[in-house]
């Protein structure tokens, strides 16, 4: 099963197995809680999140720097099933 991951260039690779978006996300919800401390409820807490990710999710309007690349190859590969 890894040998067909392999046969793709380092540039599909890369979007295919990055992980940086979820740390990322991760990060920002722990440094939120963290900074808070404790809550003197479930709805503060609930509020928090939604508030952190509310924020995260205006961020993702940039698609990943390697996507460009990607694009190409996945066009070379998959020919008519994919179009860029």
């Amino acid at each position: 099963q890894v040998i067909p991951f392999f046969a793709f260039p380092e540039g599909v690779r890369r979007i295919i197995y990055t992980t940086n978006a979820i740390e990322a996300l991760n990060s920002k919800v722990r440094r939120a809680v963290r900074t808070r401390g404790h809550f003197p409820g479930d709805d503060a807490a609930m509020k928090l999140l939604y508030l952190v990710l509310n924020h995260a999710a205006d961020e993702w309007k940039r698609p990943p720097r390697e996507w460009g690349e990607a694009k190409s190859q996945f066009a070379v590969i998959f020919g008519e099933r994919f179009v860029i």
